[in-house]
Formats: C-alpha cells, structure tokens, sequence
C-alpha cells in the first residue's frame, strides 16, 4: 500500500460534561505522528469517551482537538479522514469480504481498478488472501476482526483509531492478534489510537501507555517505564500484578511490616507512602538473607503450580498478604512448605514507593 506521512494529534484542555459529571476533566496530550498510544484504564474511566471525542463522534464541551495542525474539533466524522474499528467488527452482513473492504473507496468515488488493486493489497496485509468472496458469516472471529482492520486501513487514513478491538476473541487468538496489529503498524506506520481495559495487551501493542481514571490522564510513559515505575497507587494496581503495603516514616527512616525498608529510588511526593512489590522481583529464603537486601518475614499459606511459574502467598507477621512468582524450574529448599515460616526478600532497586495519588 502507498504510505501518507503520518499525523500528530494534540488535546488541549479537552472537557466532557454529562450534566455535572466530567466524563473528559481538561485533558491535554500530544501524540506524535506514527506513534501507537493505548488508552487504558477501567470501565467508565473515560478512555472511549476520549475515542469517541477524537472521532468526531462525541462533540466536547470545552477545549480543541487538533490533528496535522487542523483544528478538528467541529469537522464532522466523515470529513476527519480517520480509520476506525470496533469491537463488533460491523461488517455489513449482506456483502462479501472484498465488498466489505472496498465500502470507504466506494464512497469515496474512487475508480474499480484502484478500488480492486487496494482491496487486494490490505487483505494481503491482513493474511486474508483469497477470502475475498466470502461473507461475513462464513469467517471465524479473528477472520472477521482481519476483515475489519482491512476496511479501516484501505483509503490509507490520517489516522487509525481501535475500540477494544479484541475484547471478542478467546485468549490465545487475542494474542496473537495483538503481534498481527503491533507488526501492521510498524509496517505502515499510521498514528494509532487504542483503547482497551487491559493492560497486558497494552503493555504488549504500543510506544505509550495513557493510563486514565476519573476522566484524567494518571501517568503517561511507554510501558516499560509504566511497569517499573507507577506514579501513584492507582497504577501500580491496575498495571501488572503487585503487593501493595503500606510505609511508615520514623525519624526520618523507611518501615515496611515493622522492618527496616532501602530503597535506591527517590521518594515520591505525597502521602500515605507504599510500597510496590512486583511478585517477580521477590525471592524465598528459610532464614534471614544477609544484608543490604530488604527482608519480610512470613507463613508460607499456598505455593501454586501456574504452570510457567509458581505462585507462592506469604502471610506476613503484620497479617498482609504478599505475592511471590518463581520460575517453575526454581529450585526451593525442602523445609519451604505449606505452615512454615519463610523469609521474602527483595533488592533495595526494585523497592518502588508510590504515594496514593502521585
């Protein structure tokens, strides 16, 4: 397919009332062109409506939407020249796969030899060649979803937007899916909006995250950055699996379950402080490892079999709960059992404080 030079997109100071409440509370972002940023966050939390204000499908209240230096806060749908796939896929059942693909060009007036050299060319990009004369009732789910990113990417549009588009789909094909789109953009490299609830597959798709909750923007980094260092506790909960525990400061020191916390990280600004614990970066010990690592004394309660990894639920003296994932190929000393005492312990580096609203 032919390429466009890519887009940029700025927000600025984007607000969406319903009455009094602010689905969109003065949202401000710069996405740059070619870039592929998720929105994520939970239901309600005003990542769709973000989607839908950007689409033209939703006016705002306040603020401006602009897009390659166009202000398109008041251009209609049609007009933005923006790809869009939904969750429902909305194929037009009545039609074949090829007649599915070709709509936009049709619309657009575009001439049947370009239309049939297009058409031919996005359903290779989707590996759906020779599925042309099919209809949609014929095609598995993922087929389906194929079909639909295939209609959206066809006219070469200034911008690719995704509502949740693999919500439908089981969890292996789901995968694999989130590889097909991740592959698709860095071949044609259109400006990606995305938005899903989970983070996985946001962590898996995009260059950056926009984790979003109450209408505003909670942190905004790419992934890894995301992963290892959330601002406040809200990410560091919604974002992978963590143990969250509380801090105390005494004298100016760190106490974490009544034992001595190090961190090599600077404290976050705010309080209550917490402390992050990612189950990965936590080990096991029957005893109390040597010094500087930081320490969490506890009763084994579960070790669970997940297959590439075992889960192991510690019962700490102060009564939290905390998570440790090990490889399943680890070796543990016989004495770590069910009802036992064992130590966890972590690095003063992967110690990550965060304080309740960052």
């Amino acid at each position: 397919m032919d390429r466009r030079a890519p887009v940029g997109i700025r927000f600025e100071a984007v607000t969406k009332l319903y009455g009094a409440v602010a689905a969109l509370d003065c949202v401000s972002l710069e996405v740059a062109p070619g870039e592929f940023l998720t929105l994520l966050g939970p239901s309600g939390s005003g990542k769709t409506t973000l989607l839908m204000v950007l689409a033209g499908f939703t006016r705002p209240t306040s603020g401006r939407i602009v897009v390659g230096g166009e202000d398109v806060t008041r251009t209609p749908p049609h007009r933005r020249d923006f790809g869009v796939v939904f969750q429902s896929y909305a194929l037009f059942p009545h039609m074949t796969v090829a007649q599915n693909v070709a709509y936009p060009l049709r619309m657009r007036g575009r001439p049947r030899a370009e239309m049939a050299r297009r058409v031919a060319e996005a359903l290779a990009l989707v590996r759906l060649e020779g599925f042309g004369d099919r209809r949609p009732d014929q095609l598995s789910g993922g087929q389906k979803q194929r079909v639909a990113l295939a209609r959206a990417i066809v006219f070469e549009p200034r911008v690719l937007l995704m509502d949740e588009p693999l919500s439908a789909l089981d969890k292996k094909l789901r995968e694999a899916m989130q590889i097909e789109i991740r592959q698709l953009h860095e071949r044609l490299g259109i400006t990606t909006i995305y938005v899903t609830h989970d983070q996985r597959e946001a962590l898996t798709l995009s260059d950056r995250v926009a984790v979003i909750d109450g209408g505003r923007i909670r942190q905004l980094d790419p992934p890894r950055l995301l992963y290892e260092e959330p601002r406040s506790r809200f990410v560091a909960e919604f974002v992978g699996e963590s143990t969250i525990l509380p801090v105390e400061r005494r004298n100016g020191a760190l106490f974490c379950a009544g034992r001595p916390l190090r961190t090599t990280r600077p404290l976050p600004p705010g309080e209550p402080l917490h402390l992050v614990l990612r189950p990965e970066r936590v080990r096991l010990a029957t005893s109390p490892p040597a010094e500087p690592v930081n320490t969490l004394a506890g009763t084994l309660e579960d070790l669970v079999f997940q297959g590439e990894s075992l889960l192991a639920e510690i019962r700490l003296e102060a009564g939290e709960l905390l998570a440790v994932r090990l490889p399943t190929g680890a070796e543990l000393s016989d004495s770590i059992r069910r009802g036992g005492t064992v130590w966890a312990w972590f690095a003063p580096e992967d110690a990550v404080l965060v304080s309740e609203t960052g």
